[in-house]
């Protein structure tokens, strides 16, 4: 994962990077590091990331309200 799809996959997410260390228990630092490029991001972070960006995926498309639901004949 590039810097830059970090960040993309944050923004997606509608996250902060404050967000993610809330929720992994990551150093406040540790995210804006990986953002800039200063470390590597390890591959857990895209597992994690992408994983999170599946289930908002599945969320919105099961509760998506503009669908109509069956009708009973």
């Amino acid at each position: 994962m590039t810097p830059e799809q970090f960040k993309q996959a944050l923004a997606e997410l509608g996250w902060k990077q404050s967000d993610l260390c809330a929720k992994t228990g990551l150093e406040k630092k540790t995210p804006s590091r990986w953002a800039t490029g200063v470390v590597p991001i390890p591959d857990w972070v895209s597992a994690y990331l992408g994983a999170m960006l599946d289930v908002r995926r599945l969320a919105a498309k099961y509760t998506d309200t503009k669908v109509a639901p069956p009708t009973e004949e």
